[in-house]
């Protein structure tokens, strides 16, 4: 039994990771500030902190060890320093959680692997996950950090819509309005829903080989956009989506807030060479496609219309968009 410290634990892609690593009889112990997005299974033990602040940790954990502590909240070179302040020498294995984004935008060569350069000029968030990397790889090398490094690329569950307006689109679409599609959508878009990627990443916790290394987890599903949105019309019982489509550098100039995440990642076709996790985890593959993965959202959304939030602004700007790109047209 290998005892795992999650630290987040109730995300996205950490919540079917601790149910994962409960499936399969670890001993799992959860670290946040009690605000649960997402229940927890009653295997495991809740620890409350602020990850923030390393004292609370430290008194919340007392002298315990972990075979592994697997990071999902540190965005910042500073949250690694709280962490490593925390966790150096009470853990067999420091798993960081960081970004397909990192990968050089646009990338020159694809499928995308580990060894492909880590730049993104455009994207804050990736450039900070890249010097979050900088600082465990020195750690690696100068004190022997039990690290592991994970590159997710888009990852979602029941709860998380990948398309720019998440509900609103949905809204917009069963109102028959004009949803917007950043580019011409038929650019490839890898995605992968969250209890496929468990299965890799639960595989390389207690795993020697894995450190110090890192591992891309996607799977191998990559539609397109077009396909992305069309599913999801489909299981909204949307017959013919009013689908426009917009350049993301027009996106980006009504809605500098989308920018990064357009440009710096959505904008380019992204496919990715798996190889190198599932040498070490052979049972990951992608069990779940889009499709299906949009009739699993539309059944959540549907059966929690609590849920069903339109973004007001969000909505106004998407028929600014709709409006400039027909007038242009």
């Amino acid at each position: 039994m290998t005892s795992i410290l999650y630290i987040g634990g109730t995300g996205t892609i950490s919540a079917a990771c601790v149910r994962r690593s409960v499936a399969l009889g670890h001993e799992v112990a959860v670290l946040n500030r009690g605000s649960a997005r997402r229940p927890l299974p009653p295997q495991v033990e809740l620890i409350e902190a602020d990850v923030r602040d390393a004292g609370a940790v430290r008194t919340a954990l007392g002298d315990r060890r972990f075979d592994v502590v697997a990071e999902f909240l540190a965005f910042t070179p500073e949250h690694i320093a709280t962490d490593l302040e925390v966790f150096e020498g009470r853990t067999g294995q420091y798993v960081f959680i960081s970004s397909a984004s990192a990968y050089e935008k646009p990338p020159r060569r694809m499928p995308v692997t580990e060894s492909t350069p880590l730049r993104n000029p455009f994207w804050q968030y990736s450039r900070d996950k890249i010097a979050c990397e900088d600082v465990l790889v020195a750690a690696h090398r100068e004190r022997g950090l039990p690290v592991t490094v994970v590159r997710p690329s888009h990852t979602y569950d029941e709860r998380l819509l990948p398309t720019l307006g998440g509900w609103t689109d949905i809204a917009r679409m069963r109102a028959g309005r004009p949803v917007i599609v950043h580019g011409d959508g038929t650019t490839q878009w890898t995605i992968t829903h969250s209890d496929d990627f468990a299965v890799a990443f639960t595989g390389l916790l207690g795993n020697p080989a894995a450190i110090g290394e890192a591992f891309t987890i996607t799977g191998t599903h990559a539609p397109t956009w077009n396909q992305i949105y069309g599913w999801l019309a489909d299981a909204a019982g949307v017959d013919s989506p009013d689908l426009v489509h917009v350049a993301s550098d027009t996106i980006a100039v009504f809605a500098p807030d989308l920018g990064p995440t357009l440009i710096g990642d959505k904008a380019h076709s992204m496919l990715f060479d798996s190889s190198k996790v599932t040498q070490l985890v052979p049972e990951f593959r992608t069990t779940i496609t889009f499709d299906e993965g949009a009739r699993r959202i539309l059944a959540y959304y549907d059966a929690h219309p609590d849920e069903q939030r339109v973004d007001e602004g969000r909505d106004a700007l998407f028929d600014r968009i709709a409006a400039h790109a027909r007038s242009a047209g």
